[in-house]
């Protein structure tokens, strides 16, 4: 159902009174991989992402480290589907992750298949996502 690689057509959240923001800007770029056995990976980046004007990130200013961190997300895991009330839902098991606060968490995303394109959304308090990915 899952299995293979996505690629990431965009990312939207939507707010409680209907504005709608993309976190990582409207072209941000992305890539989600499942396999066969159980395993997953995201990654989502800013399109225009600065290279370290070091060449090297131990030795980057802490403004061009903060803003790297902050324009890139990852994490990865396992997954597993299971049909909660009526809707399929996909549960990441997240074992590795830029931000430590995800490790150990479940990240469960509604999902919504049509051929080759997949959207995974969750309703994080007044807050819509969804994510838009093609195979």
């Amino acid at each position: 159902m899952l299995e293979g690689t996505w690629k990431l057509l965009g990312w939207e959240i939507e707010s409680g009174d209907g504005r709608v923001a993309h976190p990582f800007g409207p072209d941000a770029t992305g890539l989600i991989h499942y396999t066969a056995d159980g395993g997953m990976a995201a990654c989502i980046a800013r399109a225009d992402r600065p290279r370290w004007s070091t060449g090297n990130p131990r030795k980057a200013p802490d403004a061009e480290r903060l803003a790297a961190f902050e324009s890139y997300f990852h994490y990865a895991g396992t997954w597993r589907i299971e049909e909660r009330d009526g809707q399929t839902v996909v549960i990441h098991s997240v074992t590795h992750s830029l931000n430590p606060d995800f490790v150990g968490s479940e990240q469960v995303r509604n999902v919504d298949l049509q051929g080759d394109r997949l959207t995974l959304s969750a309703q994080e308090g007044p807050r819509h996502h969804r994510l838009r990915w093609r195979r």
